[in-house]
């Protein structure tokens, strides 16, 4: 419930791949006027121009002060269906507004909550704004309320895309297309496979109990039994394969500008942005790694036009395994070492990294229902209405209420530890289970230097955890980032990057 928590896990929590910079207030859509309805939206400058530390919106939005978590364009197509159902959910499409103030901390400004119009009706849709209490003394249920369905929209798409759809789904064809095309003695299998350990395994497991018909996710879950429906529109939509490399989502997100001076070549809009910065560090180091192979194997890009194995792996997962994108503008041509550089450091990074730090936060940040509640039963009441009686008479009863019932919180609570659970035989990154995996020296000198690199990472992602100046690594509520920590004992532990999706 504190501003700044809820503010800070935007950066630092579960699912900190969707804030972005704001260029344009208030927010557009891109969604079709004709289909759902006018998206003028009810945010306006009167709305946050009292808490922007005395600038105008305009001048925000120039000294890039403004982010925004917008979700309107995601769930609007669908809202009607879901909140349709009988005994089903009652959420909103949202769009949140977010200020960096001179003290380094992201803060929410406002909130909007949005509905589409009805079916085959011209009515506009629904929107009303929320803004935060004047005094940070006093409590406003109302605002609370607003960020709770905020959170509601959060973690479905977290569940749904940033974790299934980015990691589990999209990793598939890469390992099915790995084992068909390329042989046991092409260079790149024993690259790859620590990378693929156990995937197709769990994602079986997934489609039986998670996102099966009257699974996990459609029991407890905002989109209920349109979950997968859900994910599959917006991987047609918006998925995209170069996107999936970190510096080109926080450049596309507007989190970033190209920075040659930089050691990563882009600058951060945040630099307190921990998800981004510790995986900028994985990131480069991960690329360094995959740069020193190819070029021992690879001597120039003839070769790489010339490996009939690798191109035909290539196309099977643009053509194949990921059919219905085939002609996306995403793909890398596969015609030189730089591009085969971009292809496997990405793979990498989506098998490790970016499964990471969505998947073993999950109990810390998601087992305690409030913080992170999959579900909303009820709409916010309007003023004078018989609910905001009862929100005054009883608020937290009300506001419980709201989400989660009690089955939905003990089954996801019940869940999301089995899935942040570090297994005894875990490997991770920089670690191979298997000594022989190679006899090239070359090889071998080039891996010790990329285990060497990653454990300094994790004295880094430490001594930042301890900087006081870097106040959205801990927060209120004092929680280190650790998502990105490379290495973990086995057990729950909210830290350790594996280097394959195997839970």
């Amino acid at each position: 419930m504190r501003d700044e928590e809820f503010a800070r896990q935007m950066l630092a929590g579960l699912n900190p791949m969707v804030i972005e910079r704001l260029e344009v207030f208030p927010p557009k859509s891109k969604l079709n006027p004709g289909i759902y309805g006018t998206h003028t939206s009810a945010l306006t400058a009167s709305h946050i121009k009292g808490q922007l530390e005395g600038l105008t919106v305009e001048q925000a939005l120039e000294n890039k002060k403004l982010f925004t978590v917008d979700y309107y364009d995601i769930y609007i197509p669908s809202l009607n269906k879901i909140n349709s159902e009988h005994k089903g959910p009652k959420s909103y499409a949202s769009r949140t507004i977010f200020f960096y103030t001179k003290e380094n901390i992201l803060k929410p400004v406002a909130i909007e909550l949005c509905l589409p119009p009805p079916p085959n009706t011209i009515e506009p849709g629904y929107k009303r704004v929320f803004v935060p209490p004047l005094s940070g003394n006093t409590k406003d249920w109302l605002w609370e309320l607003a960020k709770a369905h905020v959170r509601t929209n959060h973690v479905n798409y977290h569940q749904l895309i940033s974790h299934w759809l980015e990691t589990h789904a999209t990793v598939e064809p890469f390992i099915i297309a790995t084992h068909r095309q390329l042989s046991a003695i092409h260079p790149l299998n024993p690259f790859l496979l620590p990378h693929f350990k156990n995937t197709m395994s769990i994602n079986s497991q997934a489609r039986k109990a998670l996102i099966s018909a009257n699974g996990i996710i459609e029991k407890c879950f905002l989109p209920r039994n349109h979950s997968i429906e859900t994910s599959a529109a917006i991987y047609k939509e918006y998925w995209h394969f170069d996107e999936l490399s970190l510096p080109k989502d926080l450049l596309k997100r507007k989190m970033a500008l190209p920075d040659a001076t930089s050691k990563y070549q882009l600058k951060l809009i945040i630099e307190d942005y921990p998800y981004a910065h510790d995986g900028l560090e994985i990131w480069n180091t991960l690329r360094e790694w995959v740069h020193d192979y190819i070029h021992i194997y690879y001597k120039d890009d003839a070769t790489i036009k010339l490996d009939s194995e690798l191109q035909t792996w290539w196309n099977e997962i643009r053509t194949v395994g990921h059919g219905d994108k085939k002609h996306d503008i995403g793909w890398i041509k596969l015609e030189t070492r730089e591009n085969l550089e971009d292809i496997l450091t990405t793979i990498i990074w989506i098998s490790s990294a970016h499964h990471a730090a969505v998947n073993f936060g999950q109990y810390a940040y998601a087992g305690y229902m409030p913080n992170s509640p999959t579900c909303a039963q009820r709409f916010i009441p309007d003023y004078d209405s018989v609910e905001h009686f009862q929100i005054v008479e009883n608020p937290e009863k009300y506001f419980l209420s709201t989400l989660s019932t009690k089955v939905q919180a003990t089954t996801v609570m019940t869940t999301v530890e089995i899935l942040s659970t570090h297994s005894t035989e875990e490997e991770y990154l920089g670690e191979r289970a298997i000594k022989c995996w190679t006899d090239n020296q070359e090889v071998i000198a080039a891996f010790d230097k990329f285990s060497s690199k990653v454990k300094d990472i994790e004295k880094l992602i430490t001594n930042r955890n301890e900087n006081p100046e870097l106040k959205h690594r801990r927060g209120p509520a004092n929680v280190p980032y650790t998502l990105l920590h490379p290495s973990s004992p086995p057990g729950v532990t909210g830290k350790g990057v594996p280097n394959s999706i195997s839970i």
